[in-house]
């Protein structure tokens, strides 16, 4: 943990300390967001959940477009500009008074996070190599689970006063957290010998040694690994959606459940994420930690089920397992997920690659509510065993794709043969 929060590396040490002041700002704003909107600008929750889908759909646009920006003019100066855009665009939420402005704050918002997402994991495409770029990612997650947590912890003040004035402060204070993360990105490329030249972008007019580029939009592999990880992706629904939902309607346990679950999870993703990830940078073995990953996200899904068809203590018991079993699944297919999504790119291309990525992952955040409480909310049981159903197929199908790559692949097959000798 110590080499996770402070890493030696000029670059990781940057990146982590970028991480913690945006976590540490998106847990206080994920705490106190929906009570800001509905109760100081005074937005039904219908009108917040439009809004917030429209915005979806821009951040949608903004992760792929973010990946040719970042190839053109070097992916840690365009982290630097969404960073900034989107601090001052959370400050301004303190000005919105109606739908209209709280709309186009929100897609300012959300499309600068989302172009952001994909700049940073460019940055770790372009300099990183093989396991470095998985266990960053790893690392970076702790980070961000911790910091989330330390967020919301915090924002618990303006929850017990409960008045209009703490709302808003704690809506300015996001914005200004969010706003030191621009700080440690500052002036990298002068801290850090031969990162402009590992960042340089490869296109347009200031391109440095262009060369021809494999479009991810042509490649098949590619393609289907983000739309079959995307699929597994909208298991965060289950967690922020589907979980307070369940307990809520459809089980005996007390609400205080879902902070212990959300506790549990963040707890176990901060110890196990690092480890799970390691060796996720071969193909092959990526392919199979996802569909294990798929696997014991069902047996959650079917668990989950069973909750709601108990009195309160064995729900109680049901849903900490249903927790374990979930968390397990999300730790093994985010590992598995970002080596396919680092190690089956071009990363000549490494931009619009990792922009393609993004979009899927952000399509399936666009979606995932409404798939979840039409699934497992609206059909209760059959409807988890329907979730299940679609979480194996695709991490079945990701495993296949993993395994055909690696065999077409020459070097890949090569490193394979390798490995199994050893």
């Amino acid at each position: 943990m110590r080499d996770t929060l402070f890493p030696a590396d000029a670059v990781r040490r940057a990146l982590t300390a970028a991480t913690m002041a945006g976590a540490l700002a998106n847990g206080l704003f994920i705490s106190v967001s929906a009570l800001y909107f509905t109760f100081v600008i005074g937005l039904s929750a219908t009108s917040v959940g439009l809004g917030l889908t429209i915005a979806g759909g821009v951040g949608v646009l903004a992760s792929y477009a973010g990946g040719p920006l970042a190839d053109t003019f070097g992916p840690d100066r365009l982290q630097v500009w969404t960073t900034g855009v989107q601090g001052l665009a959370l400050l301004a939420y303190v000005t919105a008074d109606d739908m209209l402005s709280f709309v186009l704050i929100a897609c300012v918002v959300v499309g600068a996070r989302s172009m952001q997402g994909t700049a940073k994991s460019t940055l770790q495409a372009r300099w990183f190599t093989g396991p470095e770029r998985v266990d960053i990612r790893a690392r970076l997650r702790v980070v961000t689970n911790v910091f989330i947590g330390i967020g919301t912890c915090l924002a618990a003040v303006a929850l017990v006063i409960g008045t209009a004035d703490a709302y808003r402060l704690t809506m300015v204070l996001v914005g200004l957290v969010n706003l030191l993360a621009v700080w440690p990105l500052l002036g990298l490329r002068a801290r850090v010998p031969g990162l402009a030249e590992g960042l340089a972008p490869t296109r347009g007019r200031r391109a440095v040694n262009p060369v021809r580029l494999r479009s991810p939009w042509r490649d098949r592999t590619y393609l289907s690994s983000v739309a079959l990880n995307s699929v597994l992706a909208m298991q965060f629904g289950i967690q922020n959606v589907g979980i307070p939902l369940w307990i809520a309607h459809h089980t005996q346990a007390p609400l205080v459940m879902v902070s212990v679950l959300m506790v549990t999870n963040t707890v176990l993703v901060s110890l196990l994420q690092v480890r799970a990830a390691r060796g996720t940078h071969d193909v092959r073995a990526a392919g199979r930690v996802v569909r294990r990953g798929s696997l014991l996200l069902a047996v959650a899904c079917v668990v989950y089920a069973a909750s709601g068809e108990t009195g309160a203590t064995l729900a109680i018991v049901l849903l900490v397992v249903a927790e374990l079993f979930s968390t397990f699944a999300e730790i093994s297919t985010e590992a598995g997920g970002w080596g396919l999504a680092f190690e089956l790119a071009d990363q000549a291309n490494a931009g619009a690659y990792q922009g393609m990525s993004s979009t899927g992952y952000s399509i399936a955040n666009m979606l995932a509510p409404l798939v979840i409480t039409s699934t497992a909310i609206a059909w209760e049981g059959p409807g988890w065993l329907l979730l299940a159903g679609i979480f194996v197929l695709a991490g079945m199908g990701v495993a296949t794709v993993a395994e055909r790559a690696a065999l077409a692949d020459p070097q890949r097959r090569e490193y394979v043969a390798s490995e199994t000798a050893t």
